[in-house]
């Protein structure tokens, strides 16, 4: 159950964060469906690559896809408040889907018994990948790049499914609010990972 609920919840958040950023953009339809789409789903594609899934899982997604669809629809149609707003709803929205997709991915990568390494890259490729793609379509720096933290918080719910928590839903789940929690708080205070001067 907690698959299912965990997917929805990335695919739903990141295709409104994809269609949010097309409409800054300003891409016409064709582009914030293609944009919403890549969010949603480009993150798993890469991971399922790296895993040696075979494609055709990403095409046995038919739900997914119709709720992605239509959350990018309503946004197309009706964002114009919400874009004036995007710093906050789309940090939001993205601290969502990272925590969602981070820790789904991690789950896959338990199943197909991995080592923690693969299931902490797993977490990471799944949670901002989609992500990555969105912001190098939109001609923008990747949030994974930038100063504050954001990647770390998706390894570390790698970590955590990792060690044990999959094993009970309910972690999963303060997992996840745990995670998004986190990434906002990050966004919000500014806090960064030492660099080298």
């Amino acid at each position: 159950m907690a698959w299912e609920v965990f997917s929805f919840i990335g695919t739903a958040a990141f295709a409104i964060s994809g269609a949010l950023v097309a409409q800054e953009e300003k891409y016409d339809i064709f582009g914030v469906y293609i944009l919403g789409m890549v969010t949603a789903f480009g993150g798993g594609a890469l991971r399922n690559v790296l895993l040696g899934l075979p494609s055709s899982v990403l095409w046995s997604q038919d739900f997914l896809f119709i709720v992605a669809s239509v959350l990018i629809t309503f946004i197309f149609f009706f964002s114009k408040a919400i874009i004036s707003h995007w710093n906050r709803w789309g940090t939001y929205f993205d601290a969502i889907g990272l925590a969602a997709f981070a820790i789904q991915g991690a789950m896959l990568a338990v199943n197909m018994n991995m080592s923690l390494y693969a299931v902490m890259v797993a977490a990471v490729l799944t949670g901002a990948g989609g992500g990555v793609i969105r912001d190098l379509l939109a001609g923008r720096r990747p949030l994974i790049f930038k100063k504050d933290i954001y990647a770390i918080w998706a390894a570390g719910a790698g970590f955590f499914v990792g060690v044990g928590l999959y094993d009970y839903d309910w972690a999963l789940y303060a997992l996840l609010v745990i995670v998004a929690a986190l990434r906002i708080l990050s966004y919000h205070y500014h806090w960064e990972l030492p660099r080298s001067d």
